[in-house]
């Protein structure tokens, strides 16, 4: 009989399918609560909150994740975890700035270069959060700090002009640079406003 080994083949299928499934529900769902905890690190930044466990956790999850997917690089490469890798790389770089650490490389975060400057991508919104934050509270030097980190990363951005089949990054720059020209006007009203007042100040205290 030719078709002897058959069944043997499609054990081996079914079984390699079985681990795949299995894998891939384990992805969605550690997907989902790396994108959830990420989200809610972010939050904390903005409220001025500790979020170094939540952090460490969503890096935890991140690692573990990684691991199981090492031999199913098609699961790894699917949307959803690069949407999950893009959040971690958001609250990553968001967090050093505020701390004013020294950036994560991708390989710190485990995630690929995509992802990161993806991620790179949305601090500027946050950026620009927290710069309206300081004018709010009429600290125009620490929103000019903050401008001047959007401004660069801004630039950074820019620097890629690829496919979008390879690298579908022209949305974010186009937000970007939107985000950017609002604040670099806010920011330049409060810094006059600041400038005016401080002279009026002076004229008033020779009088």
């Amino acid at each position: 009989m030719t078709m002897e080994n058959l069944e043997g083949i499609i054990e081996g299928m079914e079984a390699r399918l079985d681990e795949k499934d299995a894998v891939r529900e384990l992805a969605l769902k550690s997907s989902r609560t790396i994108a959830r905890l990420a989200g809610e690190a972010v939050r904390r930044i903005h409220r001025g909150e500790d979020m170094i466990d939540l952090l460490r956790e969503v890096r935890d999850r991140n690692g573990e994740l990684s691991s199981a997917l090492r031999d199913h690089l098609d699961i790894y490469y699917a949307g959803y975890i690069e949407n999950a890798h893009q959040e971690l790389a958001e609250v990553s770089i968001l967090h050093s700035i505020v701390e004013e650490k020294p950036l994560p490389t991708p390989s710190d975060l485990e995630v690929t270069d995509k992802a990161y400057l993806m991620g790179l991508g949305d601090v500027v919104g946050e950026l620009r959060r927290i710069t309206l934050d300081a004018l709010k509270g009429g600290d125009a030097d620490t929103a000019n700090e903050h401008l001047q980190q959007m401004e660069e990363i801004f630039t950074v951005l820019m620097r890629f002009d690829f496919p979008s089949g390879l690298l579908a990054i022209k949305r974010k720059q186009d937000i970007a640079r939107r985000l950017l020209e609002k604040t670099r006007g806010e920011v330049a009203v409060a810094s006059y406003g600041k400038s005016l007042e401080e002279k009026m100040d002076n004229l008033l205290g020779k009088l």
